[in-house]
């Protein structure tokens, strides 16, 4: 008798990121519970499992499903991700990802979950002292985006501490960008705060310009340098790190990047090149909140989990997301 197909819970499983895990936990025979409030999520990029509404606000949702599933095994995306928003509307965003992630945290621990896969943040760093940025950095975010990440990062490794069968990866991860091969999932929001999207939505005419927030940063053009990764990338990061905790049972902390690092400019640069296209830029003050440079270390999910990144090429990933994009628009205009 072949054992019985495993439940894994994904919150936020309807999202950008959670959506390609969901397609890659089906594709290696798991059954995702996606677990998603659609606030930024889209029901029709939930490819594979089963799909319930809700929010992390309600505990008693969160426990019923972890115990009709025999769920042993979380992956935890559902939060907030607009930095600038989180400056402004802070309470938003401690209730939202930490507050919920606590609801979720503790439900998990009181009804058996063993496994829990973390979707951090570079923005946890904020300002580093050191670059590429290595996981023993000192914490130090900037904004309440990052420290609301950060703080449920700290809850996870506390409560680890004192229940031994209870076992997190937190994954620090930096600028995500791409979609899926066949263009059945990629980036879909309504007001889009990714520099690549903004950009090629420019590109088709959805925006008269491009802002440009800072050109006087310390770096090589004046604008702000990031670590750029290709969604399919990230994703299976993701599986790599629950295979991880299903067999080791250790606590980890991951970067997941390339380890080089783009200006805005260069990025725009790109664009331009991939669609054939001179979008028109406008330069603008800095955001409140946005450190000058990100870059990562991934050395050590390498090392340890023998992850290796596939499409390390900006324009490969910008190539993904603009024929996604073109998809999109197609589909508007029917």
């Amino acid at each position: 008798m072949s054992d019985p197909i495993e439940n894994i819970l994904v919150t936020g499983g309807a999202g950008y990121i959670g959506s390609h895990v969901v397609r890659d936990l089906g594709e290696q025979g798991y059954n995702p519970i996606v677990f998603d409030n659609l606030s930024t999520g889209n029901r029709d990029f939930v490819l594979y499992g089963d799909f319930i509404k809700g929010d992390l606000e309600d505990i008693y949702s969160i426990t019923k499903i972890i115990k009709k599933y025999k769920i042993k095994s979380v992956i935890h995306f559902a939060a907030f991700i607009a930095v600038e928003e989180s400056v402004n509307k802070p309470i938003k965003y401690y209730n939202n990802n930490f507050f919920n992630s606590l609801n979720l945290i503790k439900s998990c621990v009181e009804n058996g979950v063993e496994n829990f896969v973390f979707s951090s943040t570079a923005a946890v760093y904020g300002i580093p002292e050191e670059l590429p940025v290595k996981e023993n950095s000192q914490l130090n975010p900037v904004n309440p985006y990052g420290r609301s990440k950060m703080f449920t990062e700290l809850l996870l490794k506390d409560i680890s501490c004192i229940n031994k069968n209870f076992n997190y990866i937190a994954l620090r991860y930096f600028n995500v960008a791409g979609a899926d091969k066949k263009l059945r999932i990629g980036q879909k929001y309504e007001n889009p705060t990714h520099l690549i999207t903004l950009a090629l939505r420019t590109a088709l005419g959805e925006y008269e310009s491009l802002k440009i927030f800072g050109t006087d940063y310390n770096t090589p053009d004046g604008t702000a340098i990031r670590d750029y990764i290709h969604i399919d990338d990230l994703s299976n990061a993701h599986i790599l790190c629950l295979d991880h905790l299903k067999k080791k049972k250790n606590n980890e902390v991951f970067n997941c990047g390339y380890g080089k690092g783009y200006s805005v400019s260069e990025v725009v640069n790109t664009v331009k090149k991939v669609t054939k296209i001179n979008i028109k830029t406008v330069n603008s003050k800095r955001r409140e909140g946005d450190p000058p440079i990100l870059i990562a270390d991934s050395n050590l999910i390498k090392d340890k989990l023998g992850w290796r990144p596939k499409h390390n090429d900006l324009e490969l990933i910008i190539n993904s997301a603009w024929e996604w994009e073109k998809k999109l628009k197609k589909k508007e205009n029917k």
